[in-house]
């Protein structure tokens, strides 16, 4: 331990100690490290003066603390050092001798000298900036350990260049039977087993890595003959399980269900290579769940050739015909009684030989795609000025959950606290990407330089967060997390160490009302069996907000002819409370609170391309802008025009009309009644608490 003395300087000296003792400092601050910075200002401050006067000493005690202070700050934002100093003085006479430890001390009486003890470096624990700080750079995502072959993420050039044309739906030929397909594949599988994942070394999630090793393939090189596809699903958001050839061109296809789960079988996504252009192959998922699919409707499976983007700048194309959905003969294992799974076939013929291909249920958006996007973002010197990126939580798997607020920075507290706060998220469902897509559109538009885009950062705090579920999406899951349960069946009581992205949220939107109103919450989603963009809501039966909850939908219906305003439904369902948009509702009084369900089709015969989906994000904006003006005079003919319909409709189901129901208040109808089921998932009701290891019972 260094001990120096301060010989005390009288009151006029002190303005060049002081001086003098910064210079030092200011002088090897680019040089020398802290302690000879402390040690340089102290000896100078002993041989400069001249005048020795113990009246001055707290004066002069003061002045110089002052200086070093400063200086060390100064230290700290140019070196950033990961060590510090810890300054004592000793205040003793010939009585005893008393330690006051820092800078600010009141004892000081005439006769006692002083003593500054400059103590050996000692660490200084940084700030937890990596528990929420975005890093710089893409992050490799963790995966579940038991998947220890990766392969490298496929780099799609135009993974987001729509197509110049219009995609129309596939027509059946007419005549064609469904019938005749059922039941025609058996669990009596046959042909050659070309592909095959291994099996999952545990039944339940345990702990995560980053994984990059590239094994390779599954099945030895030797097993393939020139006429044999080369199948291909170890990488971010692929599903393939299993891969047999049945006949010369043609393979049936068995997709991995979402992981420590017997089910959520419907996304779809694998490579193929080795190909060969002429032939006609037949492609056959066999073990998918859902009784309906828009297949069935017109809908076509997504296509991606290397060599067609590189020689034609085209990306995802709809492709295949013979395309039909329907029941096979396949047991399933998820559950008793009689039921069966179904097969999804097509026919294709590649564009070229030996290229390397894609299919997909739906466009791809990993969470590396998420990444590089929130990178360009956190690149542009102006759009962070307005956007700031923290990381809400991690996932169960170690993985960022992102969160986004943008608004424009406030000069004036009470400015800050006027602004109203509007909640996005999206991809709880990892295998509805079409939801990644609108984000994508919503985030562009928000962060973007038009005027509208201004005013609304002007008088909003937007909170988003662009992927809930990461884990799901990196394994390709496609409703499911690694806690093997539904996330939006959780938000009514989530447990945080199973579902931190889901507590998270909640914990975060409980916070900011307690700030200000939140006026509006949306998830986003995409719908497996309806056509068009839609929204589901929450219908409030208080008389002063009867139909206040349709507004913004039917707003939006107005804004544009891809979203269908008759598809949406409002009736809060039993079975769907543990859903975000009905939570936030009951236990938060979110009046607005929506899921925003776009299709994996299209709509008016034709296919939604990444662009459809991303102007969704656009409109939304556009609608929220109308619906926050301050002239309600658009507010309030929307609403007379809802009332208007409602009572149209509930004349009509009483066999009345509206002129016997004028005089009839809108609050005594029961107008839920009115609404068809709302389609939705198979798997509404939660499978009970998560799969873990600790939280099993």
């Amino acid at each position: 331990m260094l001990k120096i003395p301060l010989c005390m300087v009288s009151p006029e000296a002190l303005p060049h100690c002081c001086n003098t003792a910064t210079a030092i400092i200011y002088e090897n601050i680019k040089t020398k490290n802290k302690s000879t910075i402390y040690k340089d200002a102290l000896q100078e401050g002993e041989v400069s003066g001249e005048e020795q006067d113990l009246h001055g000493g707290s004066a002069w005690d003061a002045a110089l603390t002052q200086a070093l202070s400063g200086a060390v700050e100064m230290v700290d934002l140019l070196e950033g050092l990961n060590k510090t100093v810890e300054l004592q003085a000793e205040s003793y006479n010939s009585d005893n001798t008393t330690d006051i430890k820092g800078s600010n001390y009141s004892s000081k009486r005439r006769g006692h000298h002083y003593i500054y003890v400059l103590t050996n470096t000692v660490p200084k624990l940084k700030e937890p900036r990596s528990l929420y700080c975005v890093p710089r750079d893409v992050v490799m995502p963790r995966w579940p350990v038991g998947i220890d072959t990766v392969c490298p993420q496929p780099d799609l050039t135009h993974n987001n260049t729509p197509p110049p044309f219009n995609e129309e739906f596939y027509k059946r030929p007419s005549g064609a039977n469904l019938r005749l397909l059922e039941k025609t594949d058996t669990d009596k599988h046959e042909g050659t087993v070309v592909y095959h994942l291994p099996l999952m070394r545990f039944p339940f999630y345990t702990r995560s890595r980053p994984t990059a090793a590239l094994e390779p393939c599954p099945f030895p090189l030797s097993c393939y003959d020139d006429d044999v596809l080369r199948f291909e699903s170890r990488f971010e958001c692929a599903n393939l399980f299993r891969a047999r050839r049945v006949g010369p061109y043609e393979y049936e296809l068995e997709l991995r269900w979402d992981y420590f789960t017997m089910k959520h079988t419907q996304w779809f996504y694998f490579r193929v290579s080795n190909t060969k252009a002429g032939p006609t192959y037949k492609f056959t998922i066999i073990n998918l769940l859902k009784s309906g699919s828009l297949y069935n409707e017109g809908m076509k499976p997504l296509f991606y050739s290397e060599r067609n983007a590189k020689n034609k700048n085209l990306g995802w194309l709809r492709m295949g015909h013979n395309i039909h959905y329907y029941k096979n003969n396949i047991r399933r294992k998820d559950c008793k009684g009689e039921r069966y799974q179904y097969s999804l076939t097509w026919q294709f013929q590649f564009p070229y030989t030996s290229d390397v291909c894609y299919f997909s249920h739906c466009y791809p958006y990993s969470y590396t795609d998420l990444q590089k996007d929130l990178l360009e973002i956190a690149n542009d010197a102006v759009k962070s000025q307005y956007v700031k990126q923290r990381i809400l939580c991690h996932s169960l798997g170690g993985n960022m959950v992102h969160l986004l607020t943008v608004t424009t920075p406030s000069t004036h507290l009470t400015e800050a606290k006027q602004k109203r706060a509007v909640v996005v998220t999206a991809r709880v469902h990892p295998g509805e990407t079409n939801s990644s897509y609108m984000m994508r559109g919503f985030i562009n538009f928000i962060t973007g330089s038009s005027p509208d885009a201004k005013v609304l950062r002007d008088n909003f705090v937007f909170k988003i967060v662009p992927m809930l579920n990461p884990d799901g999406v990196i394994v390709g899951n496609y409703r499911s997390s690694l806690a093997a349960r539904d996330l939006n069946r959780n938000y009514k009581n989530p447990i945080k160490d199973a579902y931190p992205s889901i507590w998270s949220v909640k914990a975060m939107i409980r916070r900011m009302l307690t700030e200000r109103e939140v006026v509006l919450y949306c998830d986003l989603h995409g719908h497996s069996r309806k056509m068009n963009v839609f929204m589901y809501g929450c219908e409030n039966k208080d008389p002063g907000l009867r139909l206040q909850e349709r507004v913004f939908p039917n707003m939006m219906s107005r804004n544009t002819s891809k979203f269908k305003y008759s598809s949406c439904r409002f009736k809060v369902q039993k079975k769907k409370e543990g859903t975000g948009r009905i939570v936030m509702w009951q236990q938060m009084g979110i009046l607005n609170s929506f899921t925003m369900e776009a299709t994996f089709a299209g709509y008016n015969n034709v296919h939604f391309n990444s662009r459809d989906l991303e102007d969704m994000g656009y409109h939304f904006c556009d609608t929220l802008l109308d619906y926050c003006d301050p002239d309600t005079s658009k507010v309030e003919h929307v609403l007379a025009n809802l009332t208007r319909i409602v009572m149209s409709q509930y004349a009509a189901k009483i066999g009345k009309s509206i002129e016997d129901l004028k005089d009839l208040p809108l609050e005594d109808l029961d107008i839920s009644d009115l609404e068809s089921s709302d389609g939705g998932s198979d798997s509404s009701v939660s499978d009970g608490p998560p799969k873990l290891p600790l939280l099993r019972k």
